[in-house]
């Protein structure tokens, strides 16, 4: 459903885009040295469902994944994401728990 290379990272913004119909579903984030601290998950009521939501959140992940960034979810949303997918929870740096 979700389409990876559709996700962009505005970088200008400092959020995550993924643009469906004319709905645009965003990821608030900051970079700090090595880490990204992913702060505000914003998904329209169109277009949010659990499946849509599971799968914007792992298409962010990869793409942090692929550039070797540690991840602090601050968003309550984010951080049950992280916390239901173990293969994320590497991710966090040294000392943070979830």
């Amino acid at each position: 459903m979700v389409d990876v290379a559709e996700l962009i990272d505005n970088d200008f913004l400092r959020q995550f885009e993924l643009k469906i119909d004319n709905h645009l579903a965003k990821i608030e984030y900051s970079l700090q040295e090595r880490k990204i601290f992913l702060t505000k998950l914003l998904i329209p009521d169109a277009i949010d469902n659990e499946d849509f939501r599971k799968e914007f959140l792992a298409a962010v992940f990869e793409q942090i994944q692929e550039r070797n960034l540690s991840v602090v979810p601050t968003s309550p949303e984010i951080a049950k994401f992280v916390r239901s997918n173990r293969k994320y929870k590497r991710m966090l740096p040294v000392g943070v728990r979830i």
